[in-house]
């Protein structure tokens, strides 16, 4: 199973529509959001209805808390975990959180095959214990590249995806 790591969207439309029509032609399945999406309405009107497969969320520290799990609340595709979400997809148990430091300590706690989050804006990938820690960087393209990863769990292929690119 294909599933595209994003993260760090800032409200950028434009950025989220050119993503979302490549995963939709690409055979993603699943998006995994590691926090930063900003307003609700970039959910609202573009990310739940631009894509049919499952989306996993959790908060970044821009998020209305209040706001967001309400509005997530009205879309079937759509599931938020709060600060930390413990996934299993294609047989991998994933954690997803915001901030690397929370990423570094779930990976250490040797609970996980991968374990993904955002918030620098940089692409990174690493290796604690028996985890891959995968950062897609910021798909707003603010401080960086335009970017988002995607994870087949058949395979265990990771690929950046530049945005200008696609």
């Amino acid at each position: 199973m294909k599933l595209a790591i994003i993260s760090d969207t800032h409200d950028n439309v434009p950025n989220l529509e050119k993503a979302l029509n490549w995963m939709n032609k690409n055979n993603i399945e699943q998006i995994v959001h590691c926090g930063d999406l900003c307003t609700p309405s970039i959910l609202i009107k573009t990310l739940a209805p631009g894509f049919s497969g499952t989306i996993h969320m959790v908060f970044g520290n821009v998020e209305d808390r209040d706001l967001l799990p309400k509005v997530v609340a009205d879309f079937q595709n759509v599931k938020h975990y709060g600060d930390v979400g413990e996934i299993d997809i294609g047989g991998k148990k994933i954690a997803v959180v915001h901030f690397p430091e929370k990423a570094k300590q779930l990976a250490r706690s040797g609970k996980f095959d991968l374990v993904f989050y955002g918030h620098t804006h940089v692409p990174w990938e690493e290796v604690i214990g028996k985890a891959r820690v995968i950062n897609p960087g910021t798909l707003a393209g603010l401080f960086a590249k335009a970017t988002f990863a995607v994870y087949n769990t058949d395979t265990g292929s990771l690929e950046l995806k530049i945005l200008e690119k696609l």
